[in-house]
């Protein structure tokens, strides 16, 4: 902390030689023309009279210090949210149970690996409005927009499979994402839709084209991920959903490639935003102020005393 003070006036430093020049030149003489033997007395309080000169400098020294005005400034920034609009839209369906998906942890699940990588991309999101759509059979909000990073990560890591049926309503999940974010003004909403398998006919109560036709209404790129091996899911769809939007489709075998997916969306959908900084200044002057004041009133009180004697 203390490497970062500095004095608003320092030149006035300067004035203990003031005090030095008046200590030397402006000696009182007055105990020697009441006092005669005052030399003699004075040899008798040697130990009184260093205690007084200590004080006597230490007020003066601190008084100057506090005339200097020590200061920190304490930089803030505030953090203006003028980010994206994101909904992610996560596959929770039976197939999401398969394992092997994470090389390094094969026992592991691929929605326990999704929902990990899914977390912290939320948390790197920090400006950025978000929410949440699971979807199985059938599809719900999960949570509705917010900037609160923290809780929106906490609510992915609760999810479990099959939480919304085990099949696979990708069209009306879709849909659902679009819905989330028609309730923003943002002119930048983007959907990220996750998936692992193909729209479960007879499931999925809403084509297609209607969820295309309200995505492209709304203004909403979506970036649709498909994981597992290029046969399980339909990348047809998927590639047909990012262009007619205006995203991006991609596909990940593999947990590390569905990481760099995500850094990849990071890095496409980047805002630049100009924090304001501010800085508070907090002031010290009132140390070597108070203890200039103590020191003032211990010396006055000791000289009284001494002189009483």
């Amino acid at each position: 902390m203390f490497d970062l003070l500095y004095f608003e006036f320092p030149r006035l430093v300067f004035l203990i030689f003031f005090f030095i020049a008046c200590e030397t030149l402006c000696k009182m003489k007055l105990p020697s023309l009441y006092f005669p033997h005052a030399a003699q007395f004075m040899k008798s309080s040697v130990s009184s009279s260093k205690l007084l000169f200590f004080l006597k400098w230490t007020a003066i020294v601190m008084m100057i210090l506090a005339l200097m005005s020590p200061v920190i400034d304490e930089p803030y920034e505030l953090e203006p949210k003028k980010g994206h609009e994101i909904a992610l839209i996560i596959d929770a369906s039976q197939s999401m149970q398969a394992r092997g998906f994470d090389m390094r942890n094969p026992g592991v699940s691929r929605f326990d690996v999704v929902k990990a990588i899914v977390g912290d991309f939320i948390k790197k999101r920090e400006s950025d409005n978000m929410g949440l759509v699971v979807f199985g059979a059938y599809s719900f909000i999960a949570s509705p927009l917010t900037y609160d990073e923290n809780i929106l990560a906490r609510i992915v890591s609760q999810l479990q499979i099959g939480m919304a049926g085990k099949y696979t309503a990708l069209y009306e999940s879709l849909a659902q994402g679009v819905k989330l974010l028609k309730m923003s003004d943002s002119k930048s909403k983007i959907a990220i839709l996750l998936t692992d398998g193909y729209s479960t006919e007879g499931v999925d109560k809403i084509p297609l084209k209607v969820a295309l036709d309200m995505a492209k209404k709304e203004g909403v790129k979506v970036y649709p991920i498909g994981i597992g091996h290029a046969n399980e899911y339909n990348s047809a769809v998927l590639l047909k959903i990012a262009k007619e939007t205006g995203g991006v489709a991609f596909g990940a075998s593999s947990a590390d490639e569905l990481k760099a997916v995500y850094e990849k969306i990071d890095s496409l959908e980047k805002v630049e935003i100009k924090n304001e900084t501010f800085t508070y200044m907090k002031y010290y002057y009132f140390y070597p102020l108070f203890i200039a004041l103590m020191a003032l009133m211990l010396y006055v009180y000791l000289r009284n005393k001494r002189g009483a004697n």
